[in-house]
């Protein structure tokens, strides 16, 4: 329990000796990953050991997949942070998202499916306990004694099922025996100040305590070249402390607390892509990304202050009132997007506030000579409330003189009541976002200017807690066991994406009017997908067994049964219904009580959506291994395991059940996961290779898309497989090498979907319409007849004041600025042959392309990480000098499972490289560090936001070149 690195002694133990050493091991993993081992006094590589809440054991005698990095190995190669992590890992790729979250994509299975209750692919525990939602990827690492990453389905060992892996974070325990501790600060560009700082205090011979924290402070990556501030910066700490508590050598008890706090100008977009549409149909084009800005007429906030659009719909009276014309210049047309993924120019600075506290309980007991008993515990709360600028551009100046229709609005009398809380001078307000719902119409402002503000606020808080408890035996024979159960409560409370604009304030003053009367604005002012609560209740019942067949063949054997319970109570705002101006709170009046109805499918108006749904399934593994004996390799283990991943279905995030129907809940996935490995060691320990092949049939792959502004999930198949490598050369006790290299192939297998890209699915008989009323799109087809399909659209058009369609660049038909509804009752009533579908008998949102062969989003097929290391002694006296540096190179991948060319994110290459020189015993050192010495640009993924908002594409990078001097001193 005190050190989990010992040189390796003994290769050849044998298995019907080994029992006890062997126990639970088997259920963990291949290889000493590269970059992780330590150079012996020998001049051999040292082991790592993994207990993963179980016995400690070599990874090197283990059959399946893992990669473990040692406090040291963390050090060393700059693994700051989860960013960091994934380039040293095979088939390993990781983003942050959209919405505050990330996608951790081991071997191609990840987290494409988008919902509160949806579950991660990846497991994520902290000391071997389940965590159903963290603040992952902004945490830096620190007081770590190891880090575990598991590649593979699990689930018969611990924690609850994952389909991908596990990410396993061990933190350092107290030391009974010596009082110790540590202390770094660190100074480097962008103004960055990092300090970390450990004490361990023994007590008594039977209690200890350890306390560690870390805090960074740091000027942005990005230039805002608007306002000229920096922005994606960072201002957090984080704090641990531990209680051991260890009576005897058979009881443990250790009791962890640990707060994060965060309060930054960090940003969750790094930039915002676009070739800009010309027709405003589309809004951005869908052949390439570039550094234009949308096409702001093809976004809801202007179709719905257009001109045509009042005209539309009050047969002319409106139309004076309009901003602009959606034939004429945008909101965007003089914006400037720098051509630096490093430089913006944007109005609304963003702000971010994130939070995580956690205490757990970890005990093990020894029951007689022949078990063990060990019981995890813990709860969790996280909160995360982040803004940022929507449209990452600052909007054209906005015409308040005479003859435009901001000036026809303040003079006319009818809007005077919404006039007056909408303007400040020259100057036009947008709402503060609140669960009130009710924004400018009760003078809840956030701010005023001569612009369109647009900003997003994405926050969630959750809590949970878990226990679980498991037994091992020790038996001194061919046969063992391991039996165990775990139980999970999670809570997800004031979930919300909000989305404000001023043109959609603007929106609400002319609706307002036009539905309720000149005293009314049309509430709510701004978008929010809220969840007001997702509850979870899991538990699962899982073993093991162990049974040696011979003294090198060894047989294990395991099962789980899960159960997931869901519930969801969930609803979506904007333009819902009018309210008198000064109304407090919308969800209060005696309107919303009666007429909004968030459910239709049950009787009387909801006020929420509620939805609950539950999951169960039987898992498990099976492992062959087997240890041969060879002359030309001092430790070899040859192994096949097949084993079935389960990852629980959920409840699709709410929608406007006045634009269309769908599905609530979607589907659990699953992989049938076959494996086969083999781990050598050769040349007295100097090197080791392990390599591993594997191939996935993955059955319900969950995957998201976007409808009307609701992200829904799919399901479908696909096939995967790959090759993975891992090598350690040390060659002399000063040397030390690392190479990992990883192959992955996969396939969407029977899958058809709308690309809002080009909503067309490249035909020629179906226009694309921009709908002037919501500022999605829609299709408006006539299978084989794309004459007829234009001449009535145009005929339409010319009705209601609007133009006919006209070619839309980089695809294959037209598009036009239509209203969908309107459209589709004509053709109906004039007996077109139009495509509708749904009860609603609606125009489709797009023609569906098939994906079959397709690419799975986030996996890239080739990945390899190099290190090299040499340490200098610097006389007799003790001092050392150590010199590394390590590249790793990322092929290129799609983003989106539609691999379109403007999907591929490009390969990138990442170097590091620092000096370090250490005094005697390590009682001090002073280190010289660079990350990324390239500078490198490197995207790790991408976001397409919908129709409505013009279907720019928010991308993800990561830090740029980073150098700098640290120096520390540990006793």
């Amino acid at each position: 329990m005190r050190e989990c690195i010992r040189a390796r002694t003994d290769a050849k133990t044998s298995f019907a000796g080994g029992t006890a050493r062997w126990l639970s091991g088997s259920a963990l993993v291949l290889a000493a990953a590269a970059g992780q081992a330590q150079v012996a006094d020998t001049g051999g590589i040292a082991e790592i050991i993994v207990t993963a809440q179980r016995q400690a054991q070599s990874l090197q005698d283990v059959p399946i997949a893992i990669t473990a990095f040692s406090s040291d190995a963390i050090e060393r190669q700059q693994i700051n942070n989860t960013s960091d992590l994934q380039l040293a890992l095979p088939n390993v790729s990781f983003t942050k998202g959209n919405f505050t979250g990330s996608n951790f994509t081991i071997r191609g299975v990840g987290d494409a499916a988008v919902a509160a209750s949806g579950d991660t692919s990846l497991g994520i525990h902290v000391n071997d306990q389940p965590l159903s939602t963290t603040r992952l990827f902004e945490t830096d690492y620190f007081d770590l004694e190891r880090i575990e990453v598991l590649r593979g389905p699990q689930g018969t060992l611990f924690g609850r099922n994952a389909t991908s892996g596990v990410l396993n974070f061990i933190t350092a325990r107290p030391d009974l025996d010596a009082l110790a501790a540590r202390g770094l600060i660190e100074y480097g560009n962008y103004d960055s100040l990092r300090l970390e700082g450990m004490v361990n205090l023994p007590v008594t011979k039977t209690i200890g305590l350890r306390f560690a924290g870390t805090y960074l402070k740091r000027d942005g990556f990005t230039e805002n070249l608007y306002t000229g501030n920096r922005i994606d910066g960072r201002d957090q700490w984080a704090a641990r402390g531990t209680l051991r508590w260890q009576p005897s050598d058979q009881t443990v008890v250790d009791i962890i607390g640990y707060v994060f706090r965060e309060d930054s100008n960090r940003s969750r977009i790094q930039k915002q892509l676009c070739n800009r549409d010309p027709t405003g149909v589309l809004g951005c084009l869908p052949d390439r990304l570039d550094f234009g800005t949308l096409n702001g007429n093809a976004t809801l906030g202007g179709t719905i202050t257009s001109r045509e659009f009042y005209g539309a719909i009050s047969g002319g009276a409106l139309a004076p009132f309009g901003i602009g014309s959606i034939y004429g210049r945008d909101a965007y047309s003089l914006a400037v997007n720098p051509r630096n993924l490093r430089q913006v120019a944007i109005d609304y600075e963003p702000t971010y506030r994130s939070e995580e506290t956690l205490i757990q309980f970890k005990g093990q007991q020894d029951l007689g000579d022949n078990f063990t008993l060990n019981v995890t515990g813990g709860w969790q709360e996280t909160g995360v409330r982040s803004r940022t600028d929507y449209n990452l551009a600052v909007g054209d100046p906005l015409n308040f003189g005479p003859g435009g229709g901001i000036f026809n609005l303040r003079n006319t009398p009818f809007f005077a009541a919404g006039a007056a809380r909408l303007f400040q001078g020259n100057a036009i307000c947008v709402s503060a976002p609140s669960r009130r719902y009710v924004g400018f119409i009760n003078n809840e402002i956030e701010r005023c200017a001569g612009i369109d503000t647009n900003f997003d606020e994405s926050g969630v808080e959750s809590q949970g807690w878990s226990v679980e408890a498991h037994i091992d035996s020790k038996f001194d024979g061919r046969f063992n066991f391991l039996l165990g159960a775990i139980y999970l409560r999670g809570k997800v409370t004031n979930s919300d994406y909000f989305v404000n604009s001023a043109s959609l304030d603007y929106g609400s003053v002319v609706l307002g009017f036009a539905n309720g009367g000149p005293l009314s604005g049309l509430a709510s002012p701004f978008f929010n997908s809220e969840t007001d609560l997702y509850r979870l209740k899991s538990y699962g019942i899982f073993g093991e067994v162990y049974f040696d067949l011979t003294e090198n063949l060894r047989f294990t054997g395991g099962v789980r049964y899960s159960n997931d319970d869901k519930f969801v109570r969930d609803r979506q705002f904007l333009f819902n219904l009018p309210v008198p101006y000064g109304t407090a709170d919308f969800t209060q009046t005696a309107i919303f009580k009666t007429a909004y109805d968030a459910d239709p499918s049950r009787p009387g108006a909801q006020p929420f959506r509620e939805a609950s749904t539950k999951f169960d399934a039987v898992t498990g593994r099976a492992v062959i291994d087997w240890r041969p004996d060879t002359s030309w390799s001092e430790d070899t283990l040859i192994y096949f395991s097949y084993s079935r991943g389960y990852k629980s279905g959920g409840i699709n995030p709410p929608f406007d059940p006045t634009l269309f129907t769908a599905p609530a809940i979607y589907q659990p996935e699953f992989i049938n996961a076959f494996e086969v490995g083999t781990k050598n060691t050769f040349l007295n320990g100097q090197l080791r290779a392990n390599l591993t092949g594997f191939y996935y049939d993955y059955k319900g792959l969950q995957l998201s898309r976007i409808i009307n502004r609701t992200s829904f999930n799919d399901n479908t198949d696909a096939t995967i497989y790959g090759l993975e490598g891992e090598f350690v050369v040390a060659p002399t006790p000063r040397w030390l090498f690392n190479i990992s290299a990883s192959l992955l192939h996969t396939k969407v297998k029977e899958l058809a979907l709308i690309d809002v890209r080009d909503p067309s699915g490249g035909v020629n008989d179906a226009v694309i319409i921009k709908d002037l009323a919501g500022g999605a799109n829609c299709v408006f087809r006539v299978p084989g007849n794309p004459t007829l399909a234009n001449a009535f659209v145009a005929g339409f058009n010319a009705a209601v004041g609007l133009r006919p369609p006209v070619p839309v660049p980089a695809t294959n038909t037209t598009g036009a600025f239509s209203l969908c509804n309107a459209l589709r009752d004509a053709a109906l009533g004039a007996g077109i042959p139009v495509v509708v579908e749904g009860n609603n008998r609606t125009l489709p949102a797009g023609v569906p392309v098939n994906l079959d062969g397709n690419e799975l989003p986030n996996a890239p097929s080739f990945k390899i990480a190099l290190g090299g290391q040499y340490t200098l002694p610097l006389g007799s006296s003790g001092w050392s000098a150590t010199l590394r540096a390590d590249y790793s190179l990322t092929d290129e991948f799609y983003s989106r499972t539609f691999n379109r060319p403007i999907d591929r994110v490009p390969s990138y290459q990442i170097v590091n490289a620092q000096l370090q020189v250490n005094a005697p015993d390590n009682r001090w050192f002073i280190r010289g560090f660079i990350q990324n010495a390239l500078n490198s640009d490197a995207i790790t993924g991408q976001y397409i936001t919908d129709p409505s908002s013009g279907l720019f594409t928010n991308i993800f990078t990561l830090e740029p070149r980073r150098y700098g001097i640290a120096a520390g001193l540990s006793f």
